[in-house]
């Protein structure tokens, strides 16, 4: 199969690639490299099934001229900073709303009739239910970037009802492992290697997020396009359980110091968030997917120390 990935540089996206390779797929990766880094490509990059284009997806006609040919798309670029959205307002709408209706537009010129979509927990905002179905409404996010990414899945809506596009929209809980380039654990590690003596962390540690590791959201991402065939469906993607921003950043602070042999002050700020934007506490149903088959291997405890390991020998090893 033709598999064409958008943010094929960055950190899903990276990961994504390497594994369709390996089963002898022929690859794509479009990314601007903003956020998206070339070195995570390195491993595969003289791959004889891999293609990278160095290109923007508010760039149409390029990316209709990349795009031909292919059958499947993982469209995974964003502004995966979500406090950004905040300071520079078009961020979202630029590099999330309009880059993927130049994606699906690309699509339909194309002839490409499927698209795995990488939404977001924070399509719901601050949601009254919790655990939160995918049936939940209103939504009413309250990032721009959750905004950015409701207006992005109606619509992969639209143009699947119009010209008979294949959609899964999967809302991600946090993503967390090696080939990270931003979060809560990315940049706590960052933090420390630069000042081990202490770690200040926004907000007073109690906000509470589901976390997924990488390794199974792609196969979740895999499991729903090989045996969920409806036109348009949507998923919460996510593992058991919630964990606190506290547990993070004392579980960052006592592996760093193990290495660095330098004990650190974990100091914590005021207020039950992190930022304008960001929802203190998220919470994601599993029923529907695990109905269909499927199930985290790791919880969310699981997957943020797992991702704490990966992250730290990643740092030592730069």
């Amino acid at each position: 199969m033709k598999i064409f990935i958008t943010g094929g540089a960055g950190f899903i996206g990276s990961h994504l690639c390497e594994q369709f390779l390996n089963e002898g797929h022929e690859v794509t990766a479009y990314d601007n490299l903003i956020l998206g880094k070339r070195s995570l490509l390195a491993g595969f990059i003289d791959h004889k099934n891999f293609r990278f284009i160095e290109k923007d997806l508010l760039n149409l006609e390029a990316l209709v001229a990349a795009m031909k040919g292919h059958e499947l798309v993982y469209h995974l670029a964003a502004n995966s900073d979500i406090a950004q959205g905040a300071l520079t307002t078009a961020v979202d709408l630029n590099n999330g709303t309009i880059a993927t209706y130049n994606t699906l537009e690309a699509m339909r010129l194309c002839g490409v009739k499927q698209i795995i979509f990488a939404s977001t927990s924070a399509v719901y905002g601050e949601a009254l239910v919790k655990p939160t179905p995918e049936d939940y409404g209103p939504l009413l996010p309250i990032s721009f970037y959750g905004a950015s990414k409701l207006a992005c899945e109606a619509l992969c809506s639209a143009f699947s009802h119009n010209f008979d596009i294949k959609v899964w929209v999967y809302r991600f809980a946090n993503i967390v492992g090696s080939h990270s380039t931003h979060g809560a654990i990315h940049d706590f590690v960052g933090r420390l290697l630069k000042k081990p003596e202490k770690l200040d962390v926004l907000g007073n540690g109690t906000q509470r997020k589901s976390y997924l590791h990488v390794s199974d959201c792609i196969r979740g991402m895999r499991f729903g396009y090989e045996n969920c065939k409806d036109d348009f469906q949507v998923f919460n993607l996510a593992s058991l359980g919630v964990t606190q921003v506290r547990f993070i950043a004392e579980e960052v602070a006592r592996h760093v110091s193990d290495i660095t042999k330098i004990k650190a002050e974990v100091a914590f700020g005021e207020g039950d968030r992190g930022w304008k934007g960001d929802v203190a506490y998220t919470h994601l149903t599993r029923e529907k997917f695990a109905a269909k088959g499927w199930t985290a291997r790791l919880s969310s405890n699981e997957a943020v120390t797992l991702a704490i390991r990966e992250i730290i020998a990643e740092k030592f090893r730069q």
